[in-house]
């Protein structure tokens, strides 16, 4: 097996990991169950471009199951947990190219390695993998069925791409799915940003300004969970609507202007690049924290601020950089400005990326059904499948709903009847 990873005698560690987070993937380990009797991905070849950590261990473990022949990259090159790679590799035979800390040459020469593999199925966490084979291996995209996106940032890369006529083979938006979009990224990344953010910097929250920079799923379950732990939080964003939200949602809403002089505490959840610049750090108070849960570390202007600083980038602790300016305040950037819920925690829960690895499979079965019937173009997830999933967490959970009367569906379905 050809792969490349930190230290392979990291595996017994690893091995308990992946069996920890499985514990509490209920969905997934059914799905598996089925995919190991059915074998739905006999014979694919697939490359996944994702967190290598021990909730996507089990989504490998899970498309292997049903007869898939997967390699996996890092998408991100801080959130690999090496112990999960190398019990990937001994223990599950899933070839994987990824250490934590890889420079950016590495990181891309494990992306080829990743598209090498010849995939006719492709999974990505933020689009580089799509991205790649488009521009360096066009007679690949030839032969790809379908890739499933898995995050925000990606999928607005892919509708751009395909809204430009550039996209050459089918993409279903994972992340829009409501199984997904409603869960992952509101309850997933909201925990696990703040987790990032304490483990790096050991702040209390209570008191503090902590600026949310964006309102979409991911910025609103970060600033819920801040609200909790007893900070002032303080939203800016560019959409009308989400400002709106924000502002009834009970929390203030400022431009980044007005919120830089406030800030004790920034952190950006928008898919957008340069949403905190220099001008905006010239304003900040000393001592100001500054961090980044969005996929890419595009969205703080670090070479804008490495331009304008008299010092630094200083570590001062571990993930924690200290940058001086020309008027003597000190900022603090976190995890060079990587998504910090993946790069100084663990990333999401196991038991919400239970819903969004399960729908991530189910999807994949469904792709490789439809084969060449898929349009190029940007796919929504099926209904049938985020209902399936949503019933089945419920039920994990110990939680019964109600069902229609067949008098209630009538009503429903029919228009004669009134007030």
């Amino acid at each position: 097996m050809n792969y490349d990873i930190k230290d392979i005698n990291l595996a017994d560690k690893g091995k308990m990991r992946i069996g920890w987070a499985e514990r509490d993937m209920p969905v997934l380990r059914l799905v598996r169950d089925r995919f190991a009797k059915e074998k739905p991905l006999a014979g694919k070849k697939m490359s996944a471009c994702l967190h290598v950590t021990a909730e996507t261990a089990n989504l490998a473990r899970t498309l292997k199951a049903g007869g898939a022949d997967v390699v996996l990259c890092a998408s991100n090159p801080l959130s690999t947990q090496d112990d999960v790679a190398a019990a990937l590799v001994r223990d599950f035979d899933v070839p994987v190219f990824a250490i934590n800390g890889e420079d950016n040459k590495t990181y891309y020469q494990h992306v080829h390695a990743a598209i090498g593999h010849a995939p006719v199925v492709t999974m990505d966490d933020g689009a580089d993998l799509v991205s790649e084979i488009h521009h360096s291996y066009p007679d690949i995209a030839k032969q790809i069925i379908a890739s499933m996106e898995e995050t925000t940032t990606g999928v607005i890369r892919l509708r751009a791409m395909a809204n430009d006529g550039a996209l050459k083979f089918p993409v279903i938006a994972v992340n829009d799915a409501i199984t997904k979009n409603l869960f992952d990224n509101r309850y997933g990344t909201g925990q696990s940003t703040v987790d990032g953010i304490i483990r790096a910097t050991d702040i209390l929250l209570a008191g503090k300004n902590v600026i949310v920079a964006g309102y979409g799923w991911c910025g609103r379950g970060f600033a819920t969970r801040c609200r909790g732990m007893g900070a002032n939080v303080i939203v800016t964003e560019v959409d009308p609507i989400r400002a709106l939200e924000a502002a009834m949602d009970g929390f203030r809403v400022l431009t980044m202007m007005e919120a830089a002089n406030v800030g004790d505490l920034f952190c950006t959840l928008t898919g957008d690049i340069h949403v905190i610049r220099p001008e905006h750090m010239m304003s900040m108070k000393d001592g100001a924290i500054v961090a980044n849960s969005g996929h890419f570390n595009v969205e703080i202007d670090l070479d804008g601020l490495q331009k304008i600083a008299t010092s630094g980038p200083t570590q001062v602790r571990h993930l924690v950089d200290e940058y001086i300016l020309p008027n003597g305040r000190r900022i603090y950037i976190l995890a060079e400005g990587r998504l910090i819920n993946l790069a100084a925690a663990e990333g999401h829960p196991a038991s919400v990326m239970d819903m969004s690895f399960a729908t991530q499979a189910l999807t994949t079965e469904w792709a490789v059904q439809q084969g060449a019937g898929l349009d190029v173009r940007v796919h929504d997830v099926p209904d049938a499948i985020g209902d399936w999933v949503s019933r089945l967490k419920l039920q994990s959970m110990g939680i019964t709903i109600d069902e229609l009367t067949e008098e209630q569906k009538e009503y429903l379905s029919s228009w004669q009847m009134g007030t």
